[in-house]
């Protein structure tokens, strides 16, 4: 008999594993993690800045890899700070990003502001002055056009009520200098601070400046009312009227 022949069946072609499989999916999950340990441990100097925004990051979005974006945030506004005090509407034109990331990092400027304020409100503010400085560097350096704040004081320097009584545009606000004074006798105040910022970030002074400080300190002055400091706040530093021998 003549034997049948079989043919062998082709061997079975097993890939070759590699580093980087098809299905194998980015690790987020374990990156968020570790840096959420991070964090806990070491706090907020235990990481860098575009590293404590990709944790805020994490609440408004959920999923992916938000590294890029943070960084990408970070180049366009400058700074972590700049970031958080950015205008919503431009937050939301970076790509990836949306409503519910601008709502996150508003919220942690809106938090940092109200810490701030809480230590200074109802308090001495002449003994705690690097405190009252601090508050209104965060509340208006970074704002994209001039504001106008008075902070009214009781007879014990206590603050009373901070107030923005003015907005104008990129290099200039009108005061009423009536105006502020008006508000100091409904409020019961007795002395007051002026601050207002500058967006250039140099808190120099104006002649404008210098001018309408003097008409509202000599306006108060007839009513009893004490001009303490005018404040110019920048990015930069802050300029004080007092310290430069202005009022």
């Amino acid at each position: 008999m003549i034997p049948l022949m079989v043919p062998l069946a082709a061997p079975l072609m097993v890939p070759l594993a590699t580093g980087n499989p098809v299905s194998e999916k980015p690790d987020h999950a374990g990156h968020r993690q570790r840096l959420r340990r991070r964090f806990m441990k070491g706090g907020a100097d235990a990481l860098a800045d575009y590293e404590l925004l990709e944790l805020i990051l994490f609440m408004a979005r959920p999923r992916g890899d938000m590294k890029p974006l943070a960084k990408a945030m970070l180049r366009r506004f400058g700074s972590f700070a700049e970031v958080i005090s950015a205008e919503p509407a431009a937050l939301t034109e970076e790509k990836g990003a949306g409503d519910a990331v601008a709502v996150a990092l508003k919220a942690v400027q809106a938090a940092a502001l109200r810490l701030l304020r809480e230590q200074v409100m109802e308090r001495p503010v002449l003994a705690n002055w690097q405190a009252l400085m601090d508050y209104c560097r965060a509340a208006m350096a970074y704002e994209p056009g001039e504001r106008f704040r008075v902070l009214y004081l009781n007879r014990k320097n206590v603050l009373i009520a901070d107030e923005v009584q003015q907005k104008g545009t990129v290099d200039h606000t009108p005061v009423y200098p009536r105006e502020v004074v008006k508000r100091a006798l409904e409020l019961g105040a007795t002395a007051l601070i002026m601050v207002h910022n500058h967006p250039s970030g140099d808190p120099t002074p104006s002649k404008a400046d210098v001018e309408m400080t003097r008409e509202v300190r000599e306006a108060g002055e007839k009513l009893g009312i004490v001009l303490h400091d005018h404040v110019v706040v920048g990015k930069s530093g802050h300029y004080s009227f007092k310290n430069e021998g202005l009022v």
